[in-house]
């Protein structure tokens, strides 16, 4: 029987993180401000969204600010990312040929993301394998997001799948938070900036690789 693999994508599919962060950084430098954000030692930060990046680099800046200062960055951070989505950005090692052996065994394949929808749409369309998802669902395709597990039975649905043959694969508790109020096992995977410490969240399993991706999938829903 086929599976629905459904992926968050930042943090899960593609090593996003240091254009997240330039984005960031390009408005503090537009007030003159530096570069307060490293996109190595902030990667956990990038994957929490562009807010969180906001948040962090006003903190360390150690002036006064408040969400208003975050509201009104927000959208030049996100003309800053689309302008620059590409640069950096990779997929990890063996995930489109993960993606292609589940194609090849008939499961269906999607992506859930808290990305807004227009830019996970341009990224997955520069990176070349935007077609190899059916469906993609982002932030703002629904009035509610991830947490809520709405935007996950969305894409479910939009694969033409069934939540009771389907499985999460992510990388945060946003995601693990997700898969459990759906009633949907999650994939957690430890290469990301937390790494094994994804463990703690207590996944229904861990993914340390691409590669093993079928043999887990196997674990979680034998005879699939």
């Amino acid at each position: 029987m086929s599976l629905s693999v459904i992926f968050d994508l930042d943090g899960t599919l593609a090593d996003t993180s240091a254009d997240l962060i330039a984005a960031a950084n390009a408005c503090f430098a537009a007030r003159g401000q530096g570069a307060p954000l490293d996109p190595l030692a902030d990667a956990a930060t990038a994957f929490a969204g562009g807010r969180a990046m906001l948040r962090l680099g006003m903190e360390r800046l150690g002036q006064g600010w408040s969400e208003a200062d975050v509201d009104r960055d927000y959208p030049v951070l996100l003309e800053a990312y689309a302008g620059a989505i590409d640069v950096h950005t990779r997929l990890y090692p063996g995930a489109m040929a993960a993606v292609e052996r589940l194609w090849g065994a008939g499961h269906k394949v999607g992506i859930c993301t808290n990305k807004p929808a227009g830019l996970a749409e341009t990224l997955m369309t520069r990176l070349g394998v935007r077609d190899r998802f059916t469906a993609l669902v982002g932030a703002d395709t629904l009035p509610v997001r991830k947490p809520d597990p709405a935007p996950l039975f969305e894409t479910i649905a939009r694969v033409g799948g069934d939540p009771a043959r389907a499985v999460l694969i992510g990388d945060t508790v946003t995601d693990r938070e997700t898969a459990r109020a759906a009633g949907i096992p999650s994939v957690l995977v430890t290469f990301g900036p937390t790494g094994r410490a994804v463990a703690e969240l207590a996944p229904e399993a861990l993914l340390d690789h691409y590669d093993r991706l079928d043999a887990v999938l196997s674990g979680l829903h034998p005879g699939h």
